[in-house]
């Protein structure tokens, strides 16, 4: 029999590489071919309307993983076993599914075996409409399709849910982004975007620091204090509070009524009064004079201001002379039953009453464009955008949330290519499929709601959503895992977590509140970082485990670096609940100690970097133990930690050089990634032996796994002092000076 990849409806049930996925399918629903063995699911209604939701079929026996927006701007993940368990508004669903195939060896007596697939369900934007999906208490997986414009209607829709399947989670997921790309047009795939430069340097952010208190002279406290450290950040972002607002609801000597600050709208596209002189303690006129002064003096490389996708919380004011030009007005937001079905936000809330100064979508490039253009002439080097989803609730009258969302996505794009170098746009509080699916050249966006230093509840949630969103936003962006404050409870937690996910290192911490030698740990004395090459995600073992609330799983996330693998380990149990999810015991009653196992096959790909001479094992060097341990691929090492305590794991192919000499690179050992530190290896022989040649940066102790003692060590052509551990293998050499590429060269 053949077994057919393409998903297809046969006897009233989806059925995927034969097995079935879906039963009680409805007979309205459409299933068209895509390309690859993938194919689209769609529906049609006998009455039109602007939101439809459609039954595809009942859901069961599948362990299953779904992202969904909690709240209007961030998603995080949930797990289950059925349909019932799939939260509103879920924008990607993954199940694992095992594949029982005939084998008949004329010895085995087992007559199949099991081989585990996965089938991710993407759902998509289609037209003017944008899709997710939802569970039902009966198991029914529903679809949800809505445009949000009453007057944009329709009665069929036939490429609303993107369906596929394949054996590795991973290429799956990347796959299917690289085929809806390319079919719908919408969107680019990660690798067809320009990378920001900002992304490789160690960071400052003004938000927890100062919060809209920022102003230049904290920035400049702030600035110094690092420098003092020995620890200067390269790229800054001054966050909310630089520009020039006004708030109609704020009365003087009147108390605060609760929401409307979030009504406070853009006055001008230029800095408020406490960046010009009249207003500034700084020493400089204006925010170019700033900006001018701060780089010279401390080194920065790139500075990023703040604004909302609308200009501000509550948009701009119609009434402001200099907004005039934009055609300005007031609209209020409509939700959708997806946004406050499940955890209603303040600010949408608020604005619903309030309003927002939204600008007509036919100007919005030329505002864009002007305030762009003034921040670069003032030498400011890129944005971070905010607020992005408020977008679809504006929709109504300006043809539905995805036209009005594209058109905004495609002048910010525009307007930062044109005016800044290097793609520098971060996009923040944009996880809706609106969004996601109209990223063209965006190619760094926020992972997860805010660090949030005052609720200890959250942090743990905080890591395990930075890397399960990772899964699907890593393949569009690379997901900004947010900055975090170095002096905190939760400060390694956070910076391993950084450290390996591939993500901007960035801290918020407030002037002389640092912990340097956590961030010597993730920061070189140049200012650059170690980071990964991908998005750092869930390693496969962990897919379908609650990592915050099952009370035994660890999670763990891999990622790749040149020449080797990174997991980290993170004990995330016990001490918080994710939000809409009823604690089925007492925190107080999760073990302290979780235990799990650590293998060099939790690193995806691995030998796409192990290079022809792998023999199939590999050194792995423990972070915080300093232990270094030689294993099979499919070997473990047992790993215990206690709530909110973390290990990091560098897993370093070992490769066979001349005569039976077993080498793997480490890198920097007093780093989290220590791996990112090596960026070549090669060995050769001749006449005196063998030699093996590293490309290392950086500067510290620099290990690596040798099975023998070399004769001599050279760094850049000079002899070189290194010290030899026979017990376990472990080569160390003392790197000083700057950060520059060295020679390291290894004498057998």
């Amino acid at each position: 029999m053949t077994i057919t990849a393409t998903p297809c409806v046969k006897d009233g049930c989806l059925m995927v590489r034969g097995k079935v996925v879906l039963t009680q399918v409805p007979n309205n629903i459409v299933v068209s071919q895509g390309s690859s063995g993938s194919a689209f699911l769609g529906a049609t209604s006998a009455i039109p309307s602007s939101r439809h939701v459609f039954t595809l079929g009942v859901l069961e026996g599948y362990k299953l993983l779904c992202l969904f927006r909690f709240k209007i701007w961030w998603m995080i993940p949930r797990y289950g076993e059925s349909g019932s368990e799939i939260p509103l508004e879920t924008q990607m669903l993954l199940l694992e599914a095992r594949e029982e195939s005939a084998i008949d060896d004329g010895i085995s007596s087992d007559s199949a075996t099991e081989n585990t697939f996965y089938i991710l369900f993407l759902p998509v934007l289609d037209g003017e409409f944008r899709t997710s999906l939802q569970g039902t208490p009966e198991n029914e997986l529903q679809f949800c399709v809505e445009s949000g414009d009453a007057n944009v209607q329709i009665s069929q829709i036939l490429e609303p849910v993107f369906i596929n399947s394949g054996d590795n989670p991973f290429e799956l997921i990347k796959n299917s982004i690289k085929i809806l790309g390319k079919h719908k047009g919408t969107f680019s795939h990660i690798e067809n975007k320009k990378i920001p430069a900002h992304l490789d340097w160690f960071g400052w952010c003004t938000w927890d620091a100062f919060y809209t208190e920022v102003n230049p002279q904290v920035i400049k406290q702030g600035l110094q204090s690092f420098s003092d450290g020995g620890c200067s950040p390269k790229f800054l972002i001054i966050d909310d509070g630089w520009q020039d607002t006004f708030n109609e609801f704020r009365k003087e000597g009147e108390p605060l009524v609760e929401g409307t600050q979030f009504a406070t709208r853009l006055v001008d596209i230029k800095e408020n009064s406490k960046f010009k002189s009249s207003g500034s303690d700084a020493g400089c006129n204006d925010l170019h004079e700033f900006i001018d002064m701060i780089k010279e003096k401390y080194g920065l490389k790139y500075v990023y201001v703040w604004h909302a996708l609308t200009g501000y919380w509550g948009g701009v004011l119609p009434s402001s002379e200099a907004m005039k030009k934009y055609n300005p007005k007031i609209v209020y937001p409509v939700q959708s039953p997806g946004n406050i079905g499940n955890m209603r936000d303040v600010i949408p809330d608020s604005l619903e009453e309030y309003g927002v100064g939204i600008i007509d979508p036919q100007k919005i490039f030329d505002f864009y464009n002007d305030l762009h253009s003034y921040l670069s002439s003032c030498g400011v080097d890129g944005v971070k955008v905010d607020a992005q989803n408020l977008i679809e609730t504006l929709g109504s009258g300006y043809g539905g949330r995805v036209s009005l969302t594209r058109q905004y996505q495609q002048a910010l794009e525009q307007s930062t290519s044109r005016n800044f170098k290097d793609n520098n746009l971060i996009c923040c509080m944009s996880h809706n499929s609106d969004s996601i699916y109209s990223s063209k050249k965006s190619a760094v966006a926020r992972a997860s709601e805010d660090f949030m230093p005052r609720e200890p509840t959250f942090q743990t949630l905080h890591v395990a959503s930075v890397a399960f969103n990772s899964l699907l936003l890593g393949e569009i962006v690379v997901p900004d895992w947010d900055m975090f404050h170095s002096k905190h409870d939760t400060a390694e937690f956070h910076g391993v977590a950084r450290a390996i996910g591939g993500c901007a290192v960035y801290v918020s911490d407030k002037p002389g509140n640092h912990d340097f030698e956590i961030l010597r740990r993730l920061v070189l004395p140049d200012g650059s970082i170690l980071r990964a090459r991908h998005a750092g995600r869930p390693t496969r073992d962990c897919l379908f485990r609650d990592p915050v609330m099952d009370g035994k799983s660890l999670l763990k996330i891999w990622n790749l670096n040149k020449l080797s693998g990174v997991v980290g380990v993170f004990n995330c149990q016990g001490a918080g609940n994710w939000p809409l999810e009823q604690a089925t015991k007492d925190m107080a009653t999760t073990p302290s100690s979780i235990s799990g196992k650590v293998s060099p096959c939790d690193v995806e790909f691995l030998e796409e970097v192990a290079g022809e001479n792998w023999n199939g094992d590999c050194a792995v060097y423990a972070f915080n133990s300093g232990s270094l341990s030689k294993l099979p691929n499919n070997g473990h090492i047992n790993v215990s930690l206690a709530t909110l305590k973390c290990e990091t794991y560098t897993i370093s192919p070992i490769r066979v050089f001349g005569h039976d000499i077993h080498f793997a690179p480490i890198g920097l050992l007093d780093m989290y990634n220590s791996g990112g530190a090596v960026e070549a290896m090669d060995g050769k022989m001749n006449l005196s032996g063998c030699i093996i040649e590293i490309k290392g940066r950086g500067c510290g102790r620099f290990g690596a796994y040798s099975s023998s003692k070399p004769r001599s060590c050279m760094v850049d052509m000079k002899e070189h002092e290194f010290i030899y551990n026979a017990e376990n293998g472990l080569l160390t050499v003392d790197l000083q000076g700057d950060c520059n590429l060295r020679s390291i060269e290894f004498v057998y």
